[in-house]
C-alpha cells in the first residue's frame, strides 16, 4: 500500500523537474527530424546466436558513441525473423536490438539474457561491441506474448522503459518502474484493445500512454510493421536517446499523437504522463 502511494508522488516530482535523458545533440546521435518511419541513418547487420539474435548498426565498431539497447520478446510460436523489418528499423536508428530467440517468451528470462550477452560483448576487447553498448539506457518491447514479457521485465532495474505491443494478459504492470507506451490494434480479435487498456489503467504509478492503432489487427506489426514503425521509434529515441524532436509526439499540450486521428483510433495519457513537460517552443 505504501509503495502505491509513494511511487506516484516520486514520479510526479521527477516528471516536473527532470528530463529523462540528454537531448540528441548532447548524445551525438544524428537527427532524423520527425522522420521516425523512414529508414534511419545507420546501415544494419544481424548476428544470429543460440539464445539471442542481435540487430545493430553495421559499423558499430567505428562508432564514436555507445548505443542504447532494446530487448525484444516474440509472440507465441514466433521467432525474431517474423519481426525482422521492425527490429532492423530500430537498428537503423542507432539501437542495438537483442531479440530473444524463444517462441515462449512470457517469463522474460531470455529477454534479460540479451542484456547479459551485450554486457559481456561490451567488456570483450575482441568484440565489435567493445565499449559501444550503453547499458544505462535499455528499453523492452515485444508483441503479444512478448508484449506481456516486456511488461514482466519492466521490474528489472536495468530496464528504463517498456513498449508492449498488443500484450497478452500474463503480466503485472504494477512492478514496472519506468514509463510505458502500450499499443493496441483497433481490430485486434486476439488481444482485444480492452485488455491493453486494462494494463494502462493499472499503471497509475508511472507515466503511461495508451495508443490504439487505427485499422490494425493482431498481425499488422508482422513483416512490414507499417503504422507501428514510426511511433515506436519516436518513443525509444526520446526515452533512450533524449531526442527532443520526439518529445512532442507524446508529451505536452501539443502532443502530436493525440491529434493524429488518421493513425490512432484512441490515445490516452494518464495523470503522470500529462505532467511530463512538452517540447520547448
Amino acid at each position: 500500500m505504501h509503495r502505491r502511494l509513494l511511487v506516484p508522488l516520486i514520479a510526479l516530482v521527477l516528471a516536473l523537474t527532470t528530463v529523462p535523458h540528454p537531448a540528441a545533440a548532447d548524445t551525438g546521435f544524428p537527427s532524423v527530424g520527425r522522420n521516425w518511419g523512414a529508414p534511419g541513418p545507420y546501415a544494419t547487420a544481424v548476428d544470429v546466436g543460440a539464445i539471442t539474435t542481435l540487430y545493430y548498426p553495421r559499423d558499430i565498431a567505428q562508432s564514436p558513441r555507445r548505443h542504447p539497447v532494446i530487448i525484444w520478446g516474440n509472440g507465441t510460436f514466433a521467432f525474431p525473423v517474423v519481426y525482422r523489418e521492425l527490429l532492423l528499423h530500430w537498428a537503423g536508428h542507432g539501437f542495438i536490438v537483442a531479440a530473444a530467440n524463444t517462441p515462449q517468451s512470457n517469463l522474460g528470462i531470455s529477454m534479460l539474457a540479451g542484456i547479459d550477452l551485450l554486457a559481456n560483448r561490451d567488456a570483450d576487447p575482441g568484440s565489435i561491441f567493445h565499449n559501444r553498448v550503453d547499458l544505462s539506457r535499455i528499453g523492452a518491447s515485444g508483441h503479444s506474448q512478448g508484449g506481456a514479457a516486456a511488461i514482466v521485465v519492466g521490474d528489472d532495474s536495468r530496464v528504463d522503459t517498456v513498449l508492449p505491443i498488443q500484450p497478452g494478459p500474463l503480466a503485472n504492470v504494477n512492478a514496472v518502474d519506468g514509463p510505458m507506451f502500450a499499443l493496441a490494434g483497433q481490430y485486434d480479435s486476439i488481444v482485444w484493445p480492452t485488455l491493453v487498456k486494462a494494463f494502462y489503467n493499472d499503471a497509475d504509478h508511472i507515466p503511461a500512454i495508451y495508443g490504439e492503432v487505427r485499422g490494425a489487427d493482431h498481425f499488422t506489426v508482422v513483416g512490414d510493421p507499417g503504422p507501428f514503425a514510426a511511433p515506436t521509434t519516436a518513443w525509444f529515441r526520446f526515452q533512450l536517446m533524449g531526442d527532443e524532436e520526439a518529445r512532442g509526439e507524446f508529451f505536452g499540450a501539443g502532443c502530436r499523437i493525440c491529434s493524429d486521428t488518421r493513425t490512432w483510433s484512441d490515445v490516452r495519457r494518464n495523470p503522470l504522463a500529462l505532467q511530463v513537460p512538452g517540447a520547448t517552443p
